[in-house]
């Protein structure tokens, strides 16, 4: 697939999977996409994009198909991106998740990630609230 069409793919995932938040464009994920730290775990029905920077893997984005959720696509995708980013060096994965979300909270936290940090009012909803960003971090064995 051209890295065009993957950021068509990715965005028109996340436009089904993001409906608590603005999805991604196709743009963005292409020029994320274009980053050299970049490293993208997809299927057909989830996928990460994130980055691995030195010793610290970062997670941008996660999607599954509303269609697909709770099949183990998200824990596929997830567990075969922190495999290559420690493959890369990583030692530690970092991500946000909005602290409302109490649905990726908990697919987290199953998985070992542990809130690291808040970035308060983080999050503009189109509501005109704010939502704080949770950090959470998972080392890597």
């Amino acid at each position: 697939m051209s890295p065009e069409a993957t950021a068509q793919a990715l965005a028109a995932l996340s436009a089904r999977a993001y409906r608590h938040m603005r999805p991604w464009t196709a743009r963005a994920f292409a020029d994320t996409l274009a980053a050299p730290a970049s490293l993208l775990v997809a299927t057909d029905h989830a996928f990460v994009l994130g980055r691995v920077i030195a010793d610290e893997a970062e997670i941008l984005a996660l999607a599954t198909d509303p269609d697909h959720q709770r099949r183990g696509a998200a824990r596929t995708v997830l567990e075969t991106f922190e495999t290559r980013a420690q493959d890369r060096g990583a030692t530690r994965v970092f991500l946000e998740v909005a602290a409302a979300n109490a649905p990726a909270r908990t697919f987290y936290a199953a998985r070992g990630y542990a809130e690291a940090g808040r970035r308060r009012a983080y999050y503009r909803l189109d509501d005109g609230t704010t939502d704080d960003a949770l950090i959470l971090a998972r080392a890597l064995p």
